[in-house]
């Protein structure tokens, strides 16, 4: 047995104490971890590797609360994030299944939340948005689910609204390939890409027609 003969804040971390043990440093500890133990208390070789390893698991949770706290990410990502930070399978596994139990990650709703995101602000193409949610580890039944409601040509058309007026004052042709070059790079079909193409060239002229119809 090993008695606890300081408990001290970290300088430079006061959600975190040291630990010292007949007199001397012996490990740190996170606050809700060291929380039971006293100054004088008594510990078996046994109680001090299970705080260590508590002690491990509370550190691989804060480290997912704080890559979560940027945006919502997949479990494969909050996985390969806390094995590369040097957590082994083990700890990782609890951590995860902690996360989950709090409902901080979610692969179903991280797709949703992906696809919602990307129609937003930078539309692709269903093809483009499968990869996507592949990399982040999804699985099919999770993609095929969050891509069921999402309308291709509408997506196509508003990420072609987002460059018409930049290529507005170009001649039709010329136009007609810079939107389909760069419809084609969000993953559109052709058939797609062609048929937004003219129809964006054509909303934007008529547009301008009834202006100048009516400055007349």
């Amino acid at each position: 047995m090993r008695k606890i003969t300081a408990l001290t804040p970290q300088k430079r971390d006061k959600e975190r104490v040291n630990v010292y043990l007949d007199g001397e440093y012996a490990f740190g500890l996170a606050l809700v971890t060291a929380g039971w133990l006293q100054v004088g208390q008594a510990l078996s070789d046994e109680q001090i590797a299970r705080l260590q390893a508590d002690d491990t698991l509370e550190r691989a949770k804060q480290s997912a609360y704080h890559f979560l706290s940027y945006r919502p990410r997949s479990l494969a990502e909050v996985r390969r994030n806390l094995l590369d930070k040097g957590f082994d399978d083990a700890v990782v596994d609890q951590a995860l299944e902690r996360l989950a139990e709090l409902n901080l990650v979610d692969d179903q709703a991280f797709a949703r939340y992906w696809v919602e995101q990307r129609e937003t602000f930078k539309p692709r193409s269903r093809l483009a948005l499968r990869q996507e949610l592949r990399q982040k580890g999804l699985s099919r039944e999770e993609i095929d689910e969050a891509l069921a409601d999402v309308d291709e040509p509408a997506a196509a058309y508003k990420a072609g609204q987002k460059k018409a007026t930049q290529w507005a004052h170009l001649p039709e042709a010329e136009f007609l390939i810079k939107m389909g070059r760069f419809l084609q790079r969000r993953g559109f079909s052709y058939a797609t890409v062609e048929d937004v193409a003219r129809e964006i060239w054509e909303g934007l002229h008529n547009q301008n027609d009834e202006t100048d119809r009516d400055s007349a």
